[in-house]
């Protein structure tokens, strides 16, 4: 499909635009599930690769949550303190911490067991519709990811070429 300039830069042709609308009404819909848990839609996440993986740097968090450590700190400080993790610093690497699950936050674990079926119900897709969705997001996030490391090279090319500035 061919569009004008003009109708390019329209917001409601980004599609990124219709991405972060989409994340803004996930996030309204967890605020209102999460509510019995007590986790916020961040805290969840941690808790989701915790419940999956078990124990865990937070530089492993990091990676699988693509967070950085500032902003996973002070979501695992929080975590801590409402006893549903505890974070250990290895003997081996004083920069390395672990995260663990104490028994609390396994336990929390079953209370979240309906959050996703609930969240599937919210969005009107099938089972089917929800996997091709989250295949696609995942090839789109691919595909930028791919785009910004080749971005950087061409930009870092540039920078070494001779009499550049």
């Amino acid at each position: 499909m061919r569009t004008t300039p003009e109708e390019a830069l329209r917001l409601e042709n980004q599609v990124c635009f219709a991405l972060h609308a989409a994340n803004r009404a996930f996030g309204s819909v967890y605020r209102v599930l999460l509510r019995d848990t007590g986790l916020t839609y961040p805290q969840y996440l941690v808790m989701l690769v915790l419940w999956e993986h078990g124990e865990t740097t937070v530089k492993g968090l990091g990676e699988a949550l693509r967070l950085d450590s500032g902003t996973l700190s002070p979501l695992l400080k929080r975590l801590e303190a409402a006893g549903l993790v505890e974070r250990r610093r290895s003997p081996q690497d004083e920069r390395s911490v672990s995260v663990n699950l104490t028994p609390a936050g396994a336990e929390l674990r079953h209370r979240a067991c309906e959050v996703p079926l609930r969240i599937a119900a919210s969005t009107g897709l099938t089972l089917e519709g929800m996997a091709e969705l989250r295949t696609r997001l995942n090839a789109l996030t691919h595909a930028l990811d791919a785009a910004v490391e080749t971005a950087a090279a061409d930009d870092a090319a540039a920078d070494e070429e001779p009499g550049a500035v």
